[in-house]
């Protein structure tokens, strides 16, 4: 065992007597290893980013919206264009009406919460900020994985009632009630006070891209029972273009009045309801629900394709199959990478053997050993390979690190590719070096002392 140890540190010595020609043949190593570990925090972080996302827009949801038409290019068309515009006024468009048929007639539906938004000014203690009001159900929050930092969620008479109560989120509980309680205070949207019964935990996934699946769930939202939505800011079924700002008595007995105030980026959409978000019970009845609610719908709206059904679980899972194609092929990528860096081991070792065969003439003349050179020029190799690899693993957490600083791609540097990266890195050098020290042991030591 000594014996070997004192091949080791010829092998050592060798290294250090040849600095540049150790470090230029490590750098493949270095650079593949480097890109393993980048390219694996790459993927670690966009799965986590889809795993995080399927979390907040819930587990086995469907989500419909309506299909509102742009009829700014509406005119002088053919009767049979006008013929289909007249046939789609009959349809009522989405509405609460349809969230109770889902509730009442689809079993195999677990939650349901209809969701209307608008966009407007919130304004407290003098302070003023845009913001987004969205009507929902209290089954919203559960839907969509949201917890409340403090105070409680809508109960069945705020619901009922339409009272102007409101959950507010993260941001407008910072902006606007830093240093106070914001539960039992008073807000102001548009022209209505709202009482802030509760506060939603801060959301740090970024769902911007979902938004047309229908995912709302941003920290500038305000949160009221959706018959307060309807009764005191909006409600299009009753708004037409020559009266906006009417005052009518509902089909459900409550009075709407338009918030005149408000942004009105609604113009032509006589939906009532932007969105219903339907959750089912099981994964495996999506695809059979989904069918049965898109015939309801049809036969509801009397034949008019008016709405789009959504399943935004199977839209990011598609988008997860997409990231893990992309990752496996960056991976291949960087692999091919430790393999080149593994037949440059491989070509400067057996350089270094033609170069040294008076060295090891010498060493086998004076009682060396097959199994000695062959520990030499193994040990030269693996620790090539084994310290290139080490500087690669520091240089591919700061490439992931880098990555996400600039471009801000989420990278997730796990111990489990740190352990693959340099376990690889080490086999690359065991297995490239064994060929250069099988030959430099063969060589004869008579023949070797005479080489020039």
């Amino acid at each position: 065992m000594h014996r070997y140890f004192h091949d080791i540190v010829i092998a050592v010595e060798s290294l250090i007597a040849n600095k540049l020609k150790s470090i230029l043949t490590a750098l493949g190593i270095i650079f593949g290893v480097a890109a393993v570990i980048s390219m694996l925090a790459i993927g670690k972080g966009a799965k986590q980013e889809i795993l995080e996302q399927i979390k907040m827009v819930g587990v086995n949801n469907i989500v419909i919206t309506p299909i509102v038409q742009d009829e700014s290019n509406a005119g002088n068309n053919s009767e049979e264009d006008e013929g289909e515009k007249q046939k789609k006024k009959f349809s009522p468009g989405l509405t609460l009406l349809d969230a109770e048929a889902i509730r009442n007639i689809v079993p195999s539906v677990e939650k349901i919460s209809p969701e209307i938004s608008l966009n407007s000014f919130v304004l407290q203690n003098g302070k003023r900020s845009a913001a987004k009001i969205v009507g929902v159900s209290r089954d919203f929050f559960s839907i969509y994985n949201q917890s409340l930092m403090e105070g409680s969620t809508f109960n069945t008479y705020q619901e009922e009632h339409g009272l102007p109560v409101c959950i507010i989120g993260y941001n407008i509980k910072s902006r606007f009630f830093s240093h106070e309680d914001p539960v039992g205070q008073y807000i102001k949207f548009g022209n209505v006070w709202l009482k802030v019964i509760g506060v939603l935990h801060k959301s740090d996934v970024n769902l911007s891209s979902f938004t047309n699946a229908g995912i709302n769930v941003y920290n500038d939202n305000i949160y009221v029972p959706v018959k307060t939505m309807l009764m005191r800011f909006e409600n299009r079924a009753l708004v037409n273009t020559k009266k906006q700002n009417s005052v009518t008595i509902y089909g459900f007995g409550f009075i709407s009045v338009r918030s005149s105030s408000a942004k009105d980026n609604t113009m032509g959409n006589y939906n009532q309801l932007d969105r219903v978000v339907v959750q089912v019970k099981e994964s495996d009845k999506l695809p059979a629900t989904t069918t049965v609610l898109s015939r309801m719908f049809m036969r509801r709206h009397l034949e008019v394709k008016d709405f789009e059904i959504t399943v935004p679980e199977l839209l990011l899972k598609q988008q997860q199959r997409t990231k893990d194609i992309f990752n496996i092929v960056l991976g291949a990528i960087a692999s091919i990478s430790l393999i080149v860096g593994g037949i440059g081991i491989m070509n400067i070792m057996f350089a270094s053997v033609m170069e040294r065969i008076k060295e090891i003439g010498t060493r086998m003349a004076i009682g060396a050993k097959k199994k000695d050179i062959v520990v030499q020029f193994l040990a030269e190799a693996i620790l090539i390979s084994v310290s290139g690899g080490l500087v690669g693993i520091l240089l591919g957490i700061f490439l992931a690190k880098a990555i996400y600083r600039i471009a801000g791609v989420l990278t997730i540097v796990s111990p489990g590719a740190v352990i693959v990266a340099f376990t690889v890195s080490a086999a690359v050098g065991v297995i490239f070096g064994y060929a250069p020290a099988k030959r430099a042991s063969e060589k004869d030591p008579i023949e070797s002392l005479r080489y020039e």
